[in-house]
């Protein structure tokens, strides 16, 4: 790889390239393995890549300085790219895809609900969630470790987002919510997402999840308006959230249409990254067991034995964290960032056409060795020096950055250490040896055809 284009490179040059098809441009290249063509373009033509995929004109950031430079200091002269506009039917004007003024007036009035102090209090949620899945676990069992990751996240989300109990009757709406994320995931992932008003079989599905949601989420909000109570749920602070810049008496509260827009992509984004991320912490520690061990001699001496791990555990659990903090880099769950530049700008002294794309590739960047020693190897322990306050800002963005940066960040990294402790602690779920589910680069980085596992459990030291 080589280093950032200097300020002294032409304004009206175009960053250099794959060649692509005349037509569709490098959709063939792309498509078959989107990890290692990304991989390779950096490695072959630097920091600054161009891309063309059918009409849409990329480039492709490879440099933490380039990365920093579009999501913090000219963050306002970019929007979301394409593929997530396409997926407004499913989340509305959510945070994930809302834009400007209206998106930072959201962004304020969320804020509180995931205040570090707030989220703690759901530790013991998620806790509890996973000692009830426990039960069900016995030695010798075969299961897919990504199938119960997504349950048990969907649970924790559920209960902490609107007190709802997924296995007494939110059974509908997590059901219709599964159809949601896999059918947001197809059009996030065609050139062509196919029209809403075709009347096929996918399109139909749609629908009939989408009412399901809707008829359940303006129930659940319609019944917390009455009540004006804080259960000490997500939903309830944002019922009770008030816009601090909004003028006295103008309503500085959500509307029933922007609450149901947030619920959805909080319920949607805040379960399948982290279950995805805990699913490959169990293949990588099946494939490093010198990790695994180190894992437990922690588990054993922090919980003394044998107990269920607690926030308070939290500042003790460090090399758990490191653990959920290395596979971020290795696997993340968010394996790419887009953004669209709406008026000029300037980016690694190139002039960057209105229009053009910008990706900024977690997996491309967290496996580069300017950054990181050996950065294939799943080594933990890289992070117990203080790793994280030598390397650039965005060389390990995970979260993404900037004011965009993902709002329940600590909510996330909280619930993975977490669940990785009390379930660690009781079993190891092993994967079969010649078994290597592969990512697959879809919304999120999912391993293709689940995770098989066979339980051991175990007695600590």
């Amino acid at each position: 790889m080589t280093v950032a284009p200097s300020p002294s490179v032409s304004k009206a040059a175009r960053p250099p390239g794959p060649k692509g098809h005349w037509l569709h441009g490098n959709v063939r290249q792309f498509g078959p393995d989107r990890l290692h063509f990304l991989v390779d373009c950096a490695r072959d033509y630097g920091d600054v890549v161009s891309l063309r995929l059918g009409h849409h004109r990329i480039w492709a950031l490879n440099h933490p300085d380039l990365v920093e430079e579009v999501l913090v200091h000219q963050n306002r002269k970019f929007r979301k790219h394409f593929a997530l506009r396409a997926a407004k039917p499913t989340l509305g004007e959510g945070l994930l895809t809302s834009e400007g003024e209206f998106w930072r007036r959201q962004r304020r009035l969320a804020q509180p609900a995931f205040h570090r102090e707030r989220i703690a209090g759901y530790g013991g949620v998620m806790v509890e969630s996973a000692e009830r899945m426990l039960r069900s676990w016995a030695d010798g069992q075969r299961r897919d470790a990504q199938a119960d990751m997504m349950q048990l996240t969907l649970e924790i989300v559920a209960k902490t987002l609107f007190d709802a109990d997924i296995a007494h009757g939110a059974g509908d709406v997590a059901g219709a919510m599964e159809i949601l994320m896999a059918n947001f995931t197809r059009r996030v992932n065609r050139m062509v997402p196919l029209p809403r008003w075709l009347p096929v079989p996918e399109n139909f599905r749609f629908r009939r999840a989408m009412a399901v949601v809707d008829r359940t989420l303006d129930a659940i909000i319609a019944g917390r308006r009455r009540e004006e109570v804080d259960r000490g749920d997500l939903l309830s602070m944002l019922l009770l959230a008030t816009d601090p810049e909004a003028e006295e008496g103008s309503g500085s509260g959500m509307s029933d249409a922007q609450l149901r827009d947030e619920v959805v992509t909080l319920f949607m984004a805040g379960h399948e990254t982290t279950a995805n991320t805990l699913s490959w912490i169990w293949l990588l520690l099946s494939r490093h067991p010198e990790v695994e061990a180190k894992l437990h001699d922690e588990l054993d001496e922090v919980l003394d034995g044998n107990r269920p791990p607690s926030v308070a555990d939290l500042p003790r659990l460090r090399y758990a964290d490191a653990v959920v903090t290395e596979a971020l880099r290795v696997l993340p769950t968010v394996w790419l960032l887009g953004r669209e530049a709406v008026e000029p700008v300037e980016v690694g002294g190139y002039r960057v056409p209105v229009g053009t794309t910008m990706w900024m590739s977690q997996w491309v960047i967290h496996r580069d060795p300017r950054w990181f020693d050996e950065p294939e190897r799943f080594r933990p322990d890289r992070w117990l020096d203080g790793l994280a306050r030598r390397l650039p800002r965005y060389a390990y963005f995970p979260f993404g950055g900037g004011p965009r940066v993902c709002i329940g960040n600590h909510f996330a990294q909280m619930e993975a250490v977490l669940l990785l402790a009390a379930i660690a602690r009781r079993f190891r779920p092993m994967v079969p040896e010649g078994i290597s589910p592969r990512p697959i680069p879809t919304m999120t980085l999912r391993p293709e055809g689940g995770v098989p596992v066979v339980l051991r459990e175990r007695r600590p030291a």
